[in-house]
């Protein structure tokens, strides 16, 4: 493992034993530093780091970023991800080179495999993100291994924020954050225009829909339990999608990124819509039986069969990655919630 100057820091713990800088012999004869580098990253926490090198063995917790490397051009230094994005949920040739990559956890990466697989940095989309023993490597097993550490702060750093998020840009900084340390920072930029005029197709959709139009919108995480609902908060990045988009979450005025509330919550607001939020199950039709499941749940259950939009059958089936994990197809997901809501201002020249 090559020295490092710095590590790294992950969401909310202290700097990595042992990362200090090189010594002046330690220098001798040493390459020229990358273009570009030294990268400096901010924690969660506000702290700095640098980081000196661009890293080149990587793992992702994910699909989604996986999805955002392969996007930039880097998905060559993958050695490996979690949570694997199923075959076909990938558009075109980034599903093919996505099912190339090594699986080392069909849901989160065991915490022996993580610290083992040889990478250099190691990014994820939330917190500790903990294996089925409920562990996750500590900071000084991560340092020992040579692991730096990285998580995508629109995501992770969302519970701490000031104030809600009702745009993308914080989705937008990762983006380029990640082009800079992987050395495509044209590329992100490219990413970045993309969601630009994406978002911006969509402003001028909505942009005669006034507050008071605005339909009332739930975020139904199927996978999150259906005993008790977990609302998208005003901190999380869904948030912004959902405004974006032209409607109002029911739970705007919940400063978290998720909670927990009860059903009465839900059906004292009485969505004028519902998303069916559910995860990548593997494969393209399996992923459609658990929307047929989820709809299902809400037909069935007392509390939620006379929900107007229950009744009529207004359902949006959007993947919860695209709304709730930072990533180019946020603003995607804007776009297809502002078609489905909004379709005759979408079909006005």
């Amino acid at each position: 493992m090559r020295a490092r100057m710095v590590c790294v820091l992950l969401a909310s713990t202290v700097l990595l034993a042992g990362c200090g800088a090189d010594t002046p012999e330690e220098n001798e004869g040493a390459d020229p530093p990358a273009a570009g580098f030294p990268v400096t990253v901010t924690d969660c926490d506000g702290r700095e780091t640098e980081v000196s090198e661009p890293p080149e063995r990587i793992v992702t917790a994910n699909g989604s970023v996986l999805e955002l490397l392969l996007r930039l051009g880097a998905g060559d230094r993958v050695l490996g991800t979690g949570y694997p994005p199923g075959r076909g949920t990938l558009p075109g040739e980034l599903d093919a080179r996505a099912q190339q990559v090594p699986v080392l956890g069909e849901t989160v990466i065991d915490s022996e495999t993580l610290l083992g697989s040889g990478a250099d940095l190691y990014i994820s989309t939330f917190v500790e993100m903990h294996d089925d023993t409920g562990t996750f490597p500590s900071d000084e097993e991560m340092a020992a291994a040579g692991i730096d550490q990285m998580v995508l702060a629109s995501s992770a750093c969302a519970p701490g924020r000031d104030e809600p998020q009702t745009d993308l840009s914080a989705v937008q900084r990762d983006i380029e954050l990640l082009g800079r340390l992987t050395g495509t920072s044209e590329r992100a930029a490219e990413l970045v225009a993309e969601m630009d005029a994406t978002l911006a197709e969509v402003g001028r959709t909505v942009a005669g829909v006034g507050e008071e139009d605005r339909p009332s919108y739930f975020f139904f995480d199927y996978d999150a339990g259906t005993e008790q609902p977990m609302a998208v908060c005003n901190r999380q990045v869904g948030n912004a999608v959902i405004t974006l988009a032209g409607a109002r979450n029911i739970f705007a005025d919940c400063e978290a990124d998720f909670r927990p509330v009860g059903w009465e919550d839900v059906v004292a607001a009485d969505p004028d819509w519902i998303q069916l939020a559910v995860r990548d199950r593997g494969s393209a039709e399996a992923t459609e039986a658990a929307y047929d499941e989820a709809e299902a749940f809400l037909r069935d259950f007392a509390a939620t069969a006379g929900l107007s939009a229950v009744r009529e059958g207004r359902f949006l089936r959007v993947p919860s990655e695209m709304t709730t994990v930072s990533g180019v197809t946020n603003a995607d997901a804007v776009a297809r919630i502002a078609r489905t809501l909004h379709p005759e201002a979408a079909a006005t020249p």
